[in-house]
């Protein structure tokens, strides 16, 4: 459906009225060996259980399970998979060094109300014959998620493009809370909150519980629901997140918020779908 030749419209604007990225358009997938796919999935799953592990522990963890691998080819795929061990390393995997890092401003604050935090996370989504990175932004107080994007690569434009829109249907949070990864920390990322004066907050290094619920989202959202399926494309993921964050925002019920949705907390109304039902 892109033009790349339209005299009148670039393939920015196009990708824009299309809803779809620049970087799917120019997008060409590169092979990976199918055992590449399933180290990643097998490195993904135990990862959701003990993130401190690093690339020699989970060395030990695939030759345990019978693979012949060493640990230059985990940190390899690792690296591909935007994944790094947690756990205290001052003045260590810095991120972009010509980014600021803002302080972590959640601690010991009471969040008591929707759009008062919001956080955001990226994630890799494994599919049949390939993957995909996944961004969510999320309401910290009622655990709504407010918008995502998929991606073919991790730059920053899907990131933006996800605020951009959780921004643009529900207003602007008092703080925003992130990791330090590089698409975080850049100029473009944190200049379009400051553009809306939103106080900026990120994790301290090596601090697995400073955005704690959005780990929790994507173990939810891959044991529940990824894991259980082969996604043979992207648009197949695609409609599948959407229909599962449908779900997970109108009916999924959360012990920690008495039993109720994300939507019904966020939205301060007791079951506001029951009557749509």
């Amino acid at each position: 459906m892109v033009d790349p030749k339209d005299p009148n419209l670039s393939v920015a604007r196009q990708c824009r009225i299309l809803n779809i990225q620049r970087s799917s358009y120019y997008y060409r997938p590169k092979p990976i060996k199918a055992e590449d796919l399933d180290l990643m999935r097998l490195i993904d799953k135990q990862y959701l259980k003990t993130p401190t592990w690093g690339s020699r522990s989970m060395r030990n963890h695939l030759r345990r399970l019978g693979y012949k691998i060493n640990r230059k080819r985990v940190q390899r795929l690792m690296r591909l998979m935007g994944l790094e061990a947690i756990y205290p390393r001052p003045k260590t995997s810095r991120p972009h060094p010509e980014h600021k890092v803002y302080p972590y401003l959640l601690r010991n604050l009471d969040i008591t109300r929707p759009n008062q935090v919001w956080c955001t996370d990226i994630t890799y989504i494994p599919m049949k014959r390939g993957f995909m990175y996944l961004v969510a932004v999320m309401d910290w107080h009622s655990r709504k998620v407010l918008s995502w994007r998929l991606s073919n690569t991790m730059e920053t434009d899907f990131c933006l493009e996800a605020v951009e829109e959780a921004i643009r249907r529900y207003g602007t949070p008092e703080i925003f809370n992130t990791d330090q990864g590089s698409q975080f920390t850049s100029d473009d990322f944190t200049g379009l909150l400051k553009d809306h004066g939103i106080a900026i907050s990120m994790d301290g290094r090596g601090r697995a519980q400073d955005n704690i619920f959005i780990e929790r989202l994507w173990w939810t959202l891959k044991y529940n629901y990824v894991y259980l399926r082969a996604f043979n494309n992207g648009s197949d993921l695609r409609k599948g997140l959407r229909g599962w964050f449908s779900f997970y925002n109108k009916e999924r019920f959360h012990q920690a918020l008495d039993n109720l949705t994300p939507d019904e907390v966020y939205y301060g109304l007791p079951h506001p779908f029951a009557e749509a039902a």
